[in-house]
């Protein structure tokens, strides 16, 4: 899988996150289209949009399930538990990737490491710097993000134009009456695990 992202002009920190939103609204939609697993079958209808600005990743995804939780509202909390959308993505070769897991509420968790059990989790003041829109209906909901490269913790970039990276999108929803685990990128795996780099895409952040 290969994806090119596109730079949106005129987008700064100061632009409203509704602004955002309408202009991802109009954005060209990915496809959730991989349930690898075959103990959960069930494949609720997800697209996304990526785009990015001169300091920020900016992603909407739009989600239509039979089910929709969101119970925790704290940072780091286990987001993955409800109606939960990821973003998992590594710079150029390196091991070492970035989780970014939003529950539909808007509420997200972040870490940082080579493997599933050895994260680091992003500060708190770190993962509030990202801006959310959260609009939820009853068969579904649209969570338009924007992430600052500030969010980037262990990496000091200035900007996204140019980088090359790896990436995987997810849509999963452990404690939902009908859990599953759905991907971008598809995964050749035993068992439910998003935290295989191997099987990421390649994402091109174009320049402006």
């Amino acid at each position: 899988m290969a994806l090119a992202v596109s730079f949106l002009t005129g987008i700064t920190q100061h632009t409203s996150i509704e602004d955002v939103a309408a202009l991802m609204n109009k954005a060209p939609k990915q496809i959730l289209a991989h349930a690898p697993w075959k103990n959960y079958p069930y494949h609720p209808k997800v697209q996304f949009s990526i785009a990015h600005c001169e300091n920020a990743v900016l992603l909407q995804y739009s989600v239509q399930e039979k089910y929709i939780r969101a119970l925790h509202n704290t940072p780091n909390s286990a987001v993955y538990e409800d109606s939960c959308v990821e973003f998992f993505i590594a710079f150029d070769k390196e091991a070492a990737y970035y989780n970014f897991e939003f529950n539909c509420i808007g509420t997200s968790t972040a870490g940082y490491g080579e493997k599933r059990g050895e994260r680091r989790l992003l500060p708190e003041a770190t993962i509030r710097q990202i801006r959310y829109l959260s609009q939820i209906s009853n068969n579904g909901w649209v969570l338009t993000l924007s992430i600052p490269a500030a969010c980037f913790h262990f990496h000091n970039l200035a900007s996204l134009v140019g980088k090359k990276a790896r990436a995987n999108f997810y849509k999963c929803g452990d404690a939902l009456p009908e859990p599953h685990f759905i991907s971008w990128s598809n995964i050749d795996w035993p068992e439910p695990n998003f935290h295989l780099p191997a099987y990421f895409g390649v994402i091109d952040f174009q320049t402006a």
